[in-house]
C-alpha cells in the first residue's frame, strides 16, 4: 500500500513538472513584449543559477569535475544559449502555443534521427512508421503546403529549436556517465550566465528593475519554476517511476502549453496545430514504443 501511495505521489509530481514546463512558453512570450533578447536571456540564466543553490544543498552530493564532464557542460551550455535565442525569436514573432507543440513534439523525433545517424542504429518497423508519421505531422504543423508561410514565419525558428534540443538531449544522456544530472544542469546555467553577461554587459541590464509585476512573475516562473523546479522533479521522479513511464508524461507538455497560452494570452487554438501536434505525438509514441 505504501509503495502504491509512493508511486502515486511521484506521478502527481510529474504532472506538476509537465504543467510547469508547458507554462514556460507563455511566460517567455510575456517577456518578449518588454525587453531585448540579450537582457532577457542573461537574467533567465542568472536566476536559474541562483535557484539551483538550495537544491544543491538539499542533495548534498560532492561536485566532481573531470575532463570529460567539462566537455559536456561546455557543449551543452553553447547549445542551451542557441536554443534560448531561437526560442525567443520564434515566440516573439509567433504563437507560444504553436511553438511549444512544434518544439516538444519534434525534439524527440530529431533526437531519434540524430542518434540513428551518428550511431548507425538499426531501425525497426514501428520506428519507420513513427518517422513517417513525424513527417506527416511536420508537414501539417509547419504548413509546408504553403512554403511562403514557412519561410516568412516563426516556424523556421521553432524547427531550429527542435534540432538544437536534439543535440542537448544526446549530450545530456551521455553526460550522466561523468556527472550527476543536478550538477550538470547547474553548471550549464552558470556557464551560460557568464557567457551571456559578456555579450550583454554593455546593454541596459538594469532595465529589468523598472519592469512591472507581470514581467517579474513571468521571469521568476520561467527561470525558477519552469526550469529549475520542473527539471529537479523530473530527475527525482524518473528514478522512482522508470524512464519508460517518465517519458510518457512528456506528451502532456504541449497540452498544458496550449492551454496556458489560450487562457493567459488569448491565443487561438489553430486546427493545423492540434491535428499536426496529435500526429507528431503519435509518431513519438511509435518511435519510443518498447517491445512487450
Amino acid at each position: 500500500m505504501r509503495a502504491h501511495l509512493s508511486e502515486n505521489y511521484f506521478t502527481y509530481l510529474m504532472l506538476l513538472a509537465m504543467l510547469l514546463w508547458g507554462g514556460g512558453w507563455t511566460a517567455l512570450k510575456i517577456l518578449t513584449y518588454e525587453l531585448p533578447m540579450d537582457v532577457i536571456i542573461f537574467w533567465r540564466f542568472f536566476f536559474m543559477s541562483l535557484s539551483f543553490l538550495p537544491i544543491l544543498y538539499f542533495f548534498k552530493k560532492p561536485l566532481v569535475l573531470t575532463k570529460e564532464s567539462v566537455k559536456y557542460v561546455a557543449g551543452s551550455s553553447i547549445l542551451n544559449i542557441a536554443f534560448m535565442v531561437s526560442s525567443f525569436m520564434g515566440i516573439k514573432y509567433g504563437l507560444a502555443g504553436a511553438g511549444s507543440v512544434i518544439i516538444t513534439t519534434f525534439s524527440p523525433i530529431m533526437t531519434f534521427i540524430l542518434v540513428a545517424v551518428l550511431f548507425r542504429k538499426h531501425l525497426q518497423l514501428k520506428q519507420y512508421i513513427g518517422l513517417f508519421l513525424g513527417l506527416v505531422g511536420g508537414y501539417i504543423l509547419l504548413e509546408l503546403n504553403n512554403p511562403s508561410l514557412f519561410f516568412n514565419s516563426s516556424n523556421i525558428y521553432f524547427l531550429l529549436c527542435a534540432t538544437i534540443w536534439a543535440g542537448v538531449t544526446v549530450l545530456s544522456q551521455h553526460s550522466q556517465k561523468h556527472i550527476h544530472p543536478i550538477h550538470y544542469s547547474f553548471l550549464i546555467s552558470v556557464v551560460a550566465t557568464l557567457a551571456t553577461f559578456f555579450y550583454a554587459y554593455d546593454t541596459d541590464l538594469m532595465a529589468v528593475f523598472s519592469q512591472g509585476i507581470a514581467f517579474w512573475i513571468a521571469m521568476i516562473y520561467l527561470a525558477v519554476l519552469g526550469q529549475t523546479v520542473a527539471t529537479t522533479i523530473f530527475f527525482v521522479a524518473s528514478g522512482k517511476l522508470g524512464s519508460q513511464k517518465t517519458s510518457s508524461f512528456m506528451f502532456l507538455v504541449p497540452v498544458f502549453a496550449l492551454g496556458s497560452a489560450w487562457l493567459i494570452l488569448n491565443e487561438p487554438l489553430q486546427l493545423h496545430i492540434l491535428v499536426g501536434g496529435g500526429v507528431s505525438m503519435l509518431a513519438v509514441y511509435f518511435i519510443n514504443k518498447k517491445d512487450n
